[in-house]
């Protein structure tokens, strides 16, 4: 007969319920605090209500109302050291973790609110108005809400998009030598995002401290847990990635506060990442001032249960029983938290002209319009005194090397001045440097900081932009192909790349993202693109394209010293190439901006980047056209090098953008957009232009050769410009 052997899962899973007795035990002034913020969060959440009712929020109101007993009885256990982040329902977790930074021996419910309490609740209502005093100057609104001095790292409008950065905060803990933790609060319908469960695999591998805290209020918009996914358990998630994972009811913030002191006990003695479910339930709809009810996906009668459940008047009985407070002191706590609300929104509003239209935003409180780019990217001022130099002023020793070499060289170096700079990336700690050798002996010299990660794209690209976000590290995150930037576009264009704006534009984000274009290596159509063109389209992030060991270095050592995130492209081609490099002196930068003369020419500028570069050089000399060649080296809109191109068209007054790629992900078509726009009095000809084909390389060679530009391709157009 067949056996069967029964197995078990490794983590543990249970069901925590606070008793009496533990109500009992609990310290009074653990309870009397949970009561004062609970009752603050509530009537700050009911005014944001009515200022959206009245049409005073721009944007969605996501109200909490209900779910705060999970927020407040979770993050009474941390401390500021500690971070969390949320989801775009996440005023209420918010809040708790400004409150608790402004007052760590917590808040007396019978005493006037402090001053800082006080700014806590202006700054977030002015954020969440859209108001210059708010914490990222109205830019975040009520889903992106950050105050990183309270551990507060950003709450997030992407479902599920920032489980993976609360990985950044949580290595980032760990590698500094810390206890301290990060929370992840997210919903029901995050539980079955990708990226989230990438992470949950990650973190349990590394071991982690981050709790995976699931806020599971029965609905993803009007859609159930159960009509979701086939287990509505949520929390046992965890046992299949070997977390331990307990289950409360989210409705009992003591019941959430001992669930949390036990995760916090398993994560701060280095045990790894921990899962809560906080069984919990919005009172109102998924935004405004409706319950769901009014909407057809939930009964009135399902509500009214719920709302007899309330964590407030739960605490509230406790309080009574225990003596603690009178009814009477609980009204009053509740009366002042809704006064103090009141003052609070006086100091943003006042009444319009026309009574009839009630009251409206001060005019002054608004952000000045032309605040609108700031911040899109940093000022470049950590380039202040950096060792800048190019091929005309380096003073160091050159010689012949492979172009791979350079690449390992140059980190290493980084990896020695700098203990903040962390790499990390598939097989990169494998195979003797990765698959082309670009990290060649670091895991021998920096194991600790040389990450190989599972093939998890969104996961690691979130961690590293979590590990930026934190500040005390800078990360250099790998992949393998630039094809695998679409499994990650939500951290990279959603996430890395707006984050410095979005939330206020102060915050640095230094991250650097390597990656190949492997185009002509017969790796078909989902490893062979060039992302320039796709990288150009978002504000945020800056472009490096070298195409010789020398501009590796220095454009390497640019990208680290950059506050802001930078991909460096690297050809394939060129990896066994070979050229001058530096042999002694690898600490210098080659400054933002800079665009390279590779040839002199007064008859056409031919602009052009990384592998190609060779191949338009091979193709001016195969023709009789003097062509000027600007290799352009860095590619983003905010560091294209004008002046150099300037230059240049006032001299030809022809202009042939070349590059391999595909003609629909083309890099040179903005760049062509923005040249007739600036230089449009100075050109004889509409600029020209040498891509690929529509479609996609292929594997096969004759096929992929038809689909890219090379050499030929490029004296094709020259010939044809000589003709003009």
């Amino acid at each position: 007969m067949t056996k069967y052997n029964r197995l078990a899962a490794a983590a543990p899973w249970v069901e925590l319920v606070a008793t009496n007795e533990d109500w009992d035990e609990a310290a009074p002034d653990l309870l009397r605090t949970m009561l004062a913020q609970l009752v603050l969060i509530r009537a700050f959440e009911e005014y944001v209500l009515e200022l959206a009712a009245a049409g005073l929020v721009h944007g969605p109101a996501h109200s909490s109302i209900g779910q705060e007993g999970g927020a407040v009885g979770s993050v009474l256990a941390l401390t500021s050291e500690d971070a969390i982040n949320g989801s775009h329902r996440g005023h209420h977790q918010f809040l708790a973790k400004a409150l608790g930074h402004v007052a760590p021996k917590g808040i007396d419910p019978d005493a006037p609110h402090t001053e800082e309490v006080r700014q806590v609740l202006l700054r977030t209502l002015a954020e969440i108005c859209g108001l210059d005093r708010g914490f990222s100057h109205g830019r975040g609104g009520s889903m992106h809400l950050q105050w990183k001095p309270a551990g507060a790292m950003g709450t997030n409008a992407i479902v599920g998009g920032g489980v993976p950065q609360a990985a950044g905060f949580a290595w980032a803990r760990k590698q500094s030598g810390s206890d301290a933790v990060a929370v992840t609060y997210f919903g029901d319908g995050a539980i079955n995002i990708g990226s989230t469960l990438e992470t949950f695999n990650l973190a349990a591998a590394w071991k982690l401290p981050i709790c995976f805290f699931i806020e599971n209020n029965q609905y993803a918009v009007a859609t159930s847990v159960a009509e979701a996914t086939g287990e509505p358990r949520l929390s046992a998630r965890g046992l299949g990635f070997n977390i331990p994972s307990w289950r409360v009811d989210g409705m009992d913030p003591l019941a959430v506060h001992l669930a949390m002191r036990e995760a916090l006990a398993h994560m701060r003695s280095g045990s790894g990442p921990t899962m809560i479910e906080a069984d919990t339930y919005r009172f109102f709809h998924q935004s405004g001032t409706f319950p769901g009810s009014a909407y057809g996906y939930r009964s009135k009668e399902e509500e009214k249960r719920w709302r007899e459940r309330d964590p407030v008047t739960q605490l509230s009985g406790h309080l009574i029983r225990r003596g603690l407070m009178s009814r009477a002191e609980i009204d009053a706590t509740v009366a002042r938290a809704k006064h103090v609300l009141a003052e609070t929104g006086d100091l943003l509003l006042e009444d319009a002209p026309d009574t009839r239209a009630g009251r409206r935003i001060k005019t002054t409180e608004w952000p000045d319009p032309a605040f609108a780019d700031i911040g899109v990217r940093g000022d470049l001022s950590e380039f202040d005194g950096a060792p800048l130099a190019d091929r005309d002023s380096y003073t160091g020793r050159l010689a012949e090397q492979r172009f791979i070499e350079a690449v390992a060289a140059v980190m290493a170096r980084r990896m020695e001045t700098d203990p903040g700079i962390v790499v990390l990336g598939e097989d990169i700690h494998r195979l003797n440097g990765g698959t082309n050798g670009a990290t060649r002996g670091l895991v021998e010299r920096f194991a600790d900081r040389v990450l190989g990660t599972p093939i998890s794209e969104n996961c690691f690209a979130g961690l590293g932009g979590g590990i930026a976000i934190d500040g005390r590290f800078t990360p250099v995150v790998e992949f393998m192909y630039a094809d695998f930037m679409w499994v990650a576009a939500d951290q990279l264009f959603n996430q890395i790349a707006k984050a410095r704006h979005m939330f206020g534009g102060g915050g640095a984000m230094p991250l650097v993202l390597r990656s190949k274009v492997a185009m002509g290596t017969g790796y078909g159509s989902q490893h062979s693109m060039d992302p320039a063109g796709i990288f150009a389209t978002a504000p945020g992030w800056r472009i490096v394209a070298p195409s010789t060991p020398f501009d590796y270095v220095g454009l390497m050592n640019s990208a680290l010293r950059c506050q802001d995130p930078v991909v460096v492209l690297e050809h394939v081609d060129l990896y066994a190439s070979k050229g001058q490099g530096p042999v002694d002196d690898l600490d210098y930068c080659i400054p933002v901006g800079s665009a390279a003369v590779r040839r002199s020419g007064s008859a056409v500028t031919v602009l052009t980047y990384l592998a190609m570069v060779d191949y338009v050089l091979a193709a001016v000399d195969s023709v009789d056209v003097d062509a000027e060649v600007i290799d352009l080296r860095w590619l983003d809109r905010a560091s294209i090098d004008w002046d150099t191109i300037e230059a240049s068209i006032k001299k030809t007054n022809i202009v042939l953008i070349a590059e391999q790629g595909a003609l629909g992900t083309s890099y040179g078509a903005w760049l062509a957009d923005e040249i007739h726009r600036r230089y449009f009095d100075w050109l004889d000809h509409p600029v020209q232009r040498v891509t690929g084909r529509e479609a996609s390389p292929s594997i096969s060679k004759v096929l992929e050769r038809a689909a890219i530009a090379r050499t030929e391709e490029v004296a094709a157009a020259l010939t044809e410009i000589a003709r003009f």
